[in-house]
């Protein structure tokens, strides 16, 4: 009989244990990527009465119990944050550990930027991944810091190719013009407008062509360069050849003092022609160069897949970084570290590192963040259930209590 005070405590025990992970669940409600815990009872060894047989046996209550901890999918919220990062599927955030400097993971993608242009996550660990350099981005290497270029002018680009896709109506009259210009820019990053003159000639299909450079912007004006483009009867170019050297202005001695400018006239893309000359009014449909402004950067945010993206003020995009993930097979061996993070245990596997969407690993979604996966309800019903377990358990002490005394009373 008197076993039972001891398989009552270690009840009393277990179920404040459990009320105590319930309570942590609710207590995380709104943190963003939290995995909700459960806890799992076991009995003790029980002990047999009698002859041993296993007839009659009594347990010796209940042990410690388990927390286990469930890594399903969290609701995904869109949100206003630029740099909100939410995983759909499995995998975590690689970041670093304030304390032990040392790799830990969350699934938390409310993300920051501090005065050194360090991504951190919104408790301060760095986030890690792969930085890039000038547009190019390589994940071939082992992930750093990413360090977002805040602050930073983008150097200007000299322009060194130029195109027009355009049609040079057919039904025009020998003499007919048609002009066009595109800006262009030096070294120094300076603007300057580049004109090309289309004038149809006696011959059939054959267009006349004059690139010009203004005379303000240089020192001694820049000869214009002509040719000839042809066309055969179905409207499609066919000299200058696909094979043949590409029409090229080369300007030097500008005002400015930037460097001389080399820029090649592309006329086709591809193998297909830019030019046209159909039975329809001239007009350009697209035009394109190289060349850039320097830039001030206006915004740094997270794109899908885990893209870090930067856009300047001339409204150029660049990749400068991408998020790393981490695929451990077993999350729940994971032990909670604090700050939404969780480090590896004795018993976890070790993690894969790579991009979002690969080998087994969730994809990234840019301006959202996942919700946490506690239930409100549930949890409630549990607080319920343990509250009754506590209550019953602690009757059986009180009725065992009463029993001894009327055992001790009974020599009396």
């Amino acid at each position: 009989m008197f076993t039972s005070f001891s398989t009552a405590l270690s009840a009393l025990s277990a179920h404040s244990t459990a009320v105590d992970v319930v309570g942590n669940n609710l207590a995380n409600l709104n943190t963003p990527g939290f995995k909700s815990s459960v806890v799992s009872f076991h009995d003790l060894v029980t002990q047999s009465m009698g002859a041993g047989l296993g007839e009659t046996q009594v347990g010796f209550g209940v042990g410690r119990p388990i927390t286990l901890r469930q890594f399903s999918q969290g609701a995904i919220k869109t949100s206003a944050g630029e740099l909100d990062a939410a995983i759909q599927g499995d995998g975590f955030l690689v970041v670093k550990s304030k304390t032990t400097n040392g790799n830990v993971y969350t699934r938390g993608g409310n993300l920051q930027v501090d005065k050194l242009g360090n991504l951190l996550t919104a408790t301060g660990q760095r986030v890690q991944g792969w930085m890039g350099a000038n547009g190019s981005l390589s994940t071939n290497g082992p992930i750093g810091d990413i360090v977002i270029p805040v602050g930073t002018l983008k150097e200007p680009v000299a322009s060194t190719s130029f195109s027009f896709d355009l049609n040079l109506n057919a039904a025009s009259a020998t003499a007919d013009t048609f002009s066009t210009s595109i800006e262009v820019f030096d070294s120094l990053g300076s603007s300057h407008v580049l004109s090309v003159d289309f004038t149809k000639t006696s011959t059939a299909n054959v267009w006349d062509y004059s690139i010009s450079f203004p005379d303000s912007d240089v020192g001694t004006p820049v000869t214009p360069v002509a040719g000839q483009i042809t066309f055969d009867s179905g409207g499609k170019m066919i000299d200058p050849p696909l094979a043949g050297p590409l029409p090229q202005i080369v300007v030097s001695g500008l005002n400015n003092g930037a460097a001389d400018l080399t820029m090649d006239w592309n006329l086709y893309e591809g193998t297909a022609a830019r030019l046209t000359q159909f039975a329809q009014t001239s007009s350009v449909n697209a035009n394109q160069q190289d060349g850039s402004p320097a830039a001030q950067l206006v915004r740094v945010g997270i794109a899908s897949g885990g893209y870090v993206l930067a856009q300047y003020s001339n409204g150029q995009q660049l990749t400068v970084a991408q998020l790393a993930m981490a695929s451990i097979r077993n999350p729940e061996s994971l032990i909670a570290s604090g700050e939404n993070t969780y480090s590896l245990s004795a018993r976890s596997a070790l993690p894969a590192i790579g991009l979002p969407g690969t080998g087994g690993r969730g994809s990234i979604l840019g301006g959202a963040v996942e919700n946490s996966t506690v239930d409100i309800a549930r949890e409630f019903t549990n607080l319920i259930v343990l509250q009754r377990g506590y209550q019953a358990n602690a009757r059986v002490v009180t009725t065992v209590d009463e029993m001894s005394q009327e055992t001790i009373s009974l020599k009396r």
